[in-house]
C-alpha cells in the first residue's frame, strides 16, 4: 500500500504528516532540531519499511518543514505535544519510536508519557537536556544577558547559511522536560546510535542517558568516525538493521 499524506490542525497550526500502512508496532520517525520529515534517515526508514510491509508515520513539528507555525514560537515541549498529537490521531498499536537528536529526546518523553505503547525506542545522536547542558552551559555572560533581554539569541549554524535562533522560551522550557538529572523512567527496549566525532552532541551523553534509563535492556553503539547526523549509507544501514532487530 502507499504512503498517504495530511495535516492535523493542533493548537492553531496544521501539522504535517506522512503515514505508510503496515505490520506494527509503527515506526515513528521523530525529527531534530529545525529538521523535518524528508530528511535522508527518515526517507530511508520508509522506504525500509515499505519493502517491509511496514507501518511508519514521519511527521513535522509546528514551524517545521511543511507544518504552519513560527519556528521560533517552538518550545521542545509543545513539539513533544505535536507529536503526540500526530501519533494518537493517525496510528494505533505499539509504536518504535526513531528519534534523532532533539528528536531522541521528544522521544524520550513520549516514551514516559506513552508506557503503554511505546515498544521501543532508537535514539540517533540523542540530545536529552540540550537546551541547558550544550545551550545555556556554553553561553558567555553577556550572550546569556542578551538571550535574557532580547529574548533570543543567534548563533551560527553549520548545517546552512541563516543562523540558529535559540529564544528565552525555549530555554526555559528546556528546563521543565529535563531528563537527565533523575531516573528517566522508562523501560522499553531502548538503542542508543551515536558517532564520537559528533561536533554537536559529546558522545558520552549516550553512557548518560543509558545510566538513567530504568529499562534493563539498552544498547549504545557508538560510531568512531560517525558524525552528528549519522547518514552516510553505512550509518543509515546500521539504523534499518537495528530497526529490524527489534521489530523482529
Amino acid at each position: 500500500m502507499s504512503e498517504t499524506t495530511g495535516t492535523l490542525h493542533h493548537n492553531g497550526n496544521d501539522l504535517a504528516w506522512a503515514y505508510l500502512p503496515g505490520t506494527g508496532p509503527t515506526i515513528v520517525f521523530l525529527p531534530g532540531f529545525k529538521s523535518d520529515m524528508e530528511g535522508s534517515k527518515a526517507t530511508c526508514l520508509r522506504d525500509w519499511a515499505a519493502g517491509q510491509g511496514r507501518a511508519m508515520l514521519r511527521l513535522d513539528y509546528s514551524g517545521h518543514g511543511i507544518s504552519t507555525g513560527a519556528f521560533e514560537d517552538g518550545t521542545i515541549g509543545a513539539w513533544a505535544n505535536d507529536a503526540r498529537a500526530i501519533i494518537e490521531a493517525r496510528t494505533t498499536g505499539p509504536l518504535l519510536l526513531v528519534g534523532s537528536s532533539m528528536g531522541g529526546w521528544i522521544g524520550l518523553l513520549l516514551a514516559r508519557a506513552m508506557p503503554g505503547r511505546v515498544a521501543a525506542l532508537v535514539g540517533i545522536a540523542a540530545a536529552p537536556d540540550f537546551t541547558e547542558t550544550l545551550l545555556w552551559e556554553g553561553l558567555t555572560e553577556a550572550e546569556r544577558a542578551t538571550l535574557l533581554s532580547h529574548g533570543y539569541i543567534e548563533r551560527p549554524s553549520i548545517y546552512g547559511e541563516k543562523p540558529y535562533r535559540f529564544t528565552r522560551a525555549l530555554i526555559e522550557d528546556g528546563r521543565t522536560q529535563s531528563l537527565l538529572a533523575a531516573p528517566i523512567p522508562v523501560t522499553c527496549p531502548v538503542r542508543l546510535l551515536q558517532g564520537q566525532q559528533d561536533p554537536d552532541v559529546p558522545w558520552p551523553t549516550a553512557l548518560r542517558i543509558a545510566e538513567q534509563l530504568e529499562s534493563t535492556d539498552v544498547e549504545i553503539t557508538l560510531i568512531k568516525d560517525g558524525d552528528h547526523r549519522l547518514s552516510r549509507p553505512q550509518d543509515l544501514a546500521l539504523l534499518t538493521r537495528t530497526v529490524a532487530t527489534l521489530l523482529a
